[in-house]
Order: structure tokens, then C-alpha cells, then sequence
């Protein structure tokens, strides 16, 4: 809360107060917190797991909601809780008006939530949810049962590869956006967003404030870079192990971006008569955009034609591959469905045959499967209760289905006048905002951790 604090004392804006006794109270409390937990360390549990991941997220976003409320910004604490959990999610959603003449401290804080629930995101998905098997098939490529197949023999060393990515591509897009025109302090707060997939931005017109397809396509290229699983950036430094393509999901991912992002181009050259390498151009970063749950927009894509819609629509389910900042199904998901349903039609046809699943060179176990189905099972349950739960609240059927939908998927925008691309939440009721920001917990922490939680049965030894 220091950097904020800096940025705001700096711009002498009165909310530097609002960072600095927020960041004194919270420290003392934690440094009681460390003083009376101090001692021998619990063993660690499945349970235990599953209460820590959850607790710590929605400590994190009080902890993040705390300097939004207290600021000049003028919103309701649900809205600050909104504000804080879409941060640290990496949703993107956002509930202020008026983003281009906000205190920049107020600017930074959102950036550095969404840049740093971005890592917090590949330490949890990568180290923690697959010791409690919650984490679907994020180590899928990572650890084998073979000790010598490690990507790297300790877990601290993984964790420091990990962290080194991702700062270094940060870096990287910062240096990248700042020679294509941005400030620099345009540049850092988009790099950090960008690569946290998460697409708060310092303006209200998002990407489309720069009117730049140059930075279009570099913004495209680390969006995508950041929805890749971060182990192969591991992988790229250790000797004969850098073999990009060998993860089905990178493969499937690219091709449905490339595809999806061609057909829309297509699209809009016919019904919309654009140039062809502007719609393209265009096409591929929204797109992208979107199946990686960055939510940047250039422009509102909902006015393009219905079959741009559409494909809009099919990519807010998607999401980017396991290990990634990127919410959604995932693409590794996807291709286990479409093996077990493959498969399935071939048992029909041969009853008595054997066959052997296999993600890439690995066994697909029967836990996998199962783990894959109950989430899709999940995901559309607790997508249709949040359904409902909106209307309740007073929201047109639209608007609470996209609105669920993007909080599950932490995509950004959502569809219809309200929550699209050109709109925002900031006219959503309260109670509504607490249906998001439960779901947007729920999308991020794939489901099983958090409801685990609510079966008294589990609690029962």
C-alpha cells in the first residue's frame, strides 16, 4: 500500500492518508496475528488446505477493499469488496465510472491487486490445489510419478522459476507498451493487468483510449503468452526440456483462438464491410481478450454483427490452460471431455474393446475424469443458480446470465447494454455485487475448494 501511498503523495492527493493507515492498521494486526500463532506448526491436512486457500482469499480482498472504500472513489463497501475480489481474481469487472480522472494511487492499487492475485493464482493452482486434488490437471505436465521426470527437484525452486516468469515477462510487456507510445505509467499499470489476465485498465475506453494497432497486437501476443501454463517458461531454461507443443491444451488452445479470431475477422468483412487486416487485427485481440479472461476491449464488439456475439459468447467459456493466470473451463478440460466422449461413442460401437485414454504421453485415470466431470457440473449448476439469484435482484434475464458467466469465468465484461464491453457494474444493486463477488471467488478457486466447505460431512472424522 506504500507504492499508491508514493503515487498519491506525489500527485499531492489526500487519499496517500487513506493507504498509509490502512497499511499500518493491517500490519499491526498481522504482526499480532504472527506473535499469538508462533510455535510448533500444524500438520497439514486436506481440510486444513481447503479453510486456508478459501480463508486467505477473502482475507486477501478485505485486506484489498479496505483503501477503495476509505478513498475519494464513491462507492458502497459491497462495491468495494466487488472492486477488491475482481482485483485479486483477475476478473476485471469494475464498478467506477470515471477511471481517466481517478487518483492515479487509486489506479496502481487496482493494478498491483489484479498483478499480484495473478501470482498468487499460479502458486495456488500450480503448488497447492494438487496436494489437496482440487486443482484439476495443472500438474498434469509438470510431475510424474517417475521422481527423474521433475521440472525441477524442490518445490522452493519451482516456486522461484515460477515468480521469475512472471516478473520478467511484466518487465518485459512494461518495456514493450512504453516504446509503442503508453507512459510509463500507462505501460506499467497495463503490463501488470495484461499479465495477470485481468484487464483493469487507466481508462474508461480500456485499450481502445490509444487508438493503436500496434499496441493491439503487442497487448494480443502477452495476453496469450500469459494464458500458456507458466511451467513451460521453466521448462525453457532447463536443458532438452523446453518442448512447447507437448501439452494437448497448448495445441488445442492456440487453435481455437486462431480460429475463432478468423471466423469473427470473416465475419465483420462481410456483414461490416471492414478492411480485412484492421478486422482481423481487431478480432484477434478482443477475442483473445476474452477466451483469456483478460476483458480489455477496443471498442464495443457487441455492435459488430450477431454471429461476432455469438463466438463472443461460446470464448467466455473457455478460458486459457491449466497453470496460467487465465480463468474459465480451461482448455485441458476440454480435452479430456472430448476424450472421454470419444471414447464413450467408440465403446458404443465396440462394446468389448479396450481403450486406453491418454492425455499426451499420460494415463488418464479414472479420478481425472471424474474430478473434470464434477466440475462441468458445478460450473453450469452454479452458473444457473446465479442466474436465478440475479433476476431475483431485480436484473434482466441477460444481464444476470452474462453477469454470472463472467464473475465464473473472471472474463470482465459481460453482454447487453448494462455490463457490456462499453458499460460497467456500477448500477448493479448491492446485493446483487455479493452474488458476483461469490461467484468470482467460487470461478477462481475452481469450485470444489470453496463448496467443499459448506458439506458438514467433511468436517466429520
Amino acid at each position: 500500500m506504500l507504492l499508491p501511498a508514493l503515487t498519491d503523495l506525489t500527485d499531492q492527493n489526500e487519499d496517500w492518508r487513506v493507504f498509509v493507515g490502512t497499511g499500518f492498521l493491517v500490519g499491526v494486526v498481522c504482526a499480532l496475528v504472527a506473535v499469538a500463532t508462533r510455535g510448533e506448526r500444524p500438520q497439514f491436512t486436506q481440510k486444513l488446505g481447503f479453510l486456508l486457500v478459501t480463508t486467505v482469499w477473502l482475507a486477501a480482498c478485505l485486506i484489498g477493499a479496505l483503501p477503495i472504500y476509505f478513498s475519494s472513489v464513491n462507492v458502497t463497501f459491497a462495491g468495494a469488496i466487488f472492486e477488491s475480489m475482481s482485483g485479486l481474481t483477475t476478473t476485471g469487472s469494475t464498478v467506477i465510472s470515471g477511471l481517466d480522472s481517478l487518483p492515479r494511487g487509486i489506479l496502481l492499487w487496482r493494478s498491483l491487486l489484479q498483478w499480484l492475485g495473478g501470482i498468487g493464482i499460479i502458486g495456488m493452482v500450480l503448488l497447492i490445489l494438487p496436494s489437496l486434488q482440487a486443482g484439476g490437471l495443472a500438474l498434469f505436465h509438470m510431475e510424474s510419478s517417475d521422481k527423474s521426470d521433475k521440472v525441477l527437484p524442490r518445490v522452493n525452486q519451482l516456486t522461484g522459476g515460477l515468480i521469475a516468469a512472471y516478473i520478467a515477462l511484466t518487465l518485459l510487456c512494461s518495456i514493450t507498451y512504453t516504446s509503442l507510445g503508453m507512459s510509463f505509467f500507462d505501460a506499467t499499470n497495463h503490463a501488470m493487468t495484461t499479465l495477470a489476465t485481468g484487464g483493469y485498465s487507466t481508462h474508461d475506453a480500456s485499450m481502445g483510449y490509444f487508438d493503436s494497432n500496434p499496441l493491439l497486437i503487442a497487448s494480443t501476443v502477452f495476453m496469450l503468452l500469459a494464458a500458456l501454463p507458466f511451467v513451460v517458461y521453466v521448462r525453457a531454461f532447463l536443458p532438452r526440456r523446453f518442448q512447447l507443443w507437448r501439452d494437448p491444451q497448448i495445441v488445442v488452445f492456440v487453435v481455437i483462438c486462431a480460429v475463432l479470431s478468423f471466423a469473427i475477422a470473416v465475419t465483420r468483412r462481410i456483414i461490416n464491410e471492414t478492411p480485412f487486416g484492421e478486422a482481423l487485427i481487431s478480432s484477434t485481440f478482443n477475442l483473445v481478450s476474452v477466451i483469456t479472461t483478460t476483458g480489455y476491449a477496443s471498442e464495443d464488439y457487441t455492435l459488430w454483427s450477431n454471429a461476432a456475439i455469438g463466438i463472443f459468447f461460446l470464448a467466455s467459456f473457455i478460458g486459457g490452460c491449466a497453470g496460467s493466470t487465465a480463468g474459465g473451463i480451461k482448455a485441458n478440460r476440454l480435452v479430456v471431455l472430448y476424450l472421454v466422449v470419444r471414447a464413450s461413442f467408440r465403446r458404443l460401437v465396440r462394446p468389448h474393446a479396450v481403450i486406453r485414454l491418454k492425455y499426451g504421453n499420460d494415463d488418464i485415470s479414472a479420478q481425472t475424469i471424474q474430478t473434470v466431470t464434477i466440475f462441468f457440473f458445478l460450473f453450469f449448476g452454479t452458473l444457473l443458480m446465479g442466474t436465478v439469484l440475479l433476476t431475483v435482484f431485480g436484473l434482466d434475464l441477460i444481464t444476470a446470465f452474462s453477469g454470472t458467466l463472467t464473475a465464473l469465468s473472471n472474463v470482465g465484461p459481460g453482454f447487453g447494454q448494462v455490463i457490456g464491453p462499453a458499460g460497467n457494474f456500477s448500477t448493479v444493486p448491492d446485493p446483487a455485487l455479493w452474488v458476483l463477488s461469490a461467484a468470482m471467488l467460487l470461478g477462481r478457486l475452481e469450485l470444489v475448494t470453496v463448496l467443499i466447505l459448506f458439506f458438514p460431512s467433511v468436517w466429520v472424522d
